[in-house]
């Protein structure tokens, strides 16, 4: 079973960049023609989707981590915390992640990368702090389960890409209130497609955010368990999780990767959440135990 969605996390993720190319290419085109640049906004917009997707399949990882305002670990900061992480990657059978910390009293952690060679294990200093050995390990064997099943490789491009189509939405709509707008046939079509486009990108943010299978999150506890053979860990660390402050670097857009939702209050349904209820995903574990 997890090699199969290994294999089907690889094929999401090319998808996902090729999708995002023709969205993207087309609302550059959209913004390029009808501000500025006219007929030769179709080079324009195909050269910037080029540069915009290898940025962020390359790249993406680098942005997340400034976006939630990370930081690199030191091992003399948190000799425990590389003890644990470098005996579940060989146990995983994966390089050790490189670890770093956002400096935040809540209880939360990610893992973002594009493959299980370059990839990185986000902790919060709050996590290190209220988290027992055995719990920090579940939580740690989680994300590293992320890491080997390629689950953080497809939601990382995803924080990227959705925030790029988001940003340029954003911007064809300002750019309606100044610049030299050309009036020319076909244009009012161009303009129509733009609004539309920057109407529903909020919700096609959340709608892509939701493609990410909250199935892999029962997979990734699973997991956990497998590497860790002690549920009880990570039972005990999700319930300390649920009762803690929302991270305050986290955005909508970065809320998937975390391994609960990173806000305390939730503002969505349990239709429109990221994360499936902690209660199910213990009540899961414990049939484990």
């Amino acid at each position: 079973m997890f090699y199969e969605e290994i294999q089907k996390n690889k094929i999401k993720s090319w998808l996902l960049v090729c999708s995002f190319f023709i969205i993207i290419s087309v609302l550059s085109y959209v913004i390029l023609y009808y501000t500025y640049f006219g007929e030769s906004a179709i080079i324009l917009a195909f050269i910037i989707a080029i540069i915009s997707s290898y940025i962020t399949y390359y790249y993406s990882d680098s942005l997340v981590l400034t976006f939630s305002r990370a930081r690199p670990v030191k091992k003399s900061e948190y000799p425990f915390l590389y003890n644990i992480t470098e005996g579940l990657a060989i146990a995983a059978g994966i390089p050790k992640p490189k670890l770093f910390i956002i400096d935040d009293d809540a209880l939360n952690a990610f893992a973002t990368g594009r493959n299980p060679e370059h990839s990185v294990i986000v902790v919060t200093k709050g996590l290190l702090k209220k988290l027992n050995r055995e719990e920090l390990e579940g939580v740690i064997g989680h994300e590293m389960s992320h890491i080997k099943n390629y689950d953080m490789k497809f939601a990382t491009l995803v924080v990227v890409l959705v925030g790029m189509v988001a940003i340029l939405s954003r911007f064809f709509i300002r750019s309606q209130f100044w610049g030299n707008k050309k009036e020319k046939e076909g244009t009012s079509i161009l303009f129509f497609i733009g609004i539309l486009l920057a109407i529903f990108a909020p919700l096609f943010t959340r709608l892509v955010q939701l493609a990410i299978s909250r199935k892999r999150e029962f997979l990734a506890d699973a997991s956990s368990v497998e590497l860790t053979r002690n549920p009880s860990g990570l039972i005990n660390a999700l319930k300390k999780i649920s009762q803690n402050p929302s991270v305050k670097s986290a955005s909508q857009v970065t809320a998937g990767l975390f391994i609960s939702n990173p806000f305390n209050k939730q503002n969505f349904s349990k239709l429109f959440s990221t994360h499936p209820p902690i209660k199910e995903r213990i009540k899961a574990l414990e049939k484990m135990a």
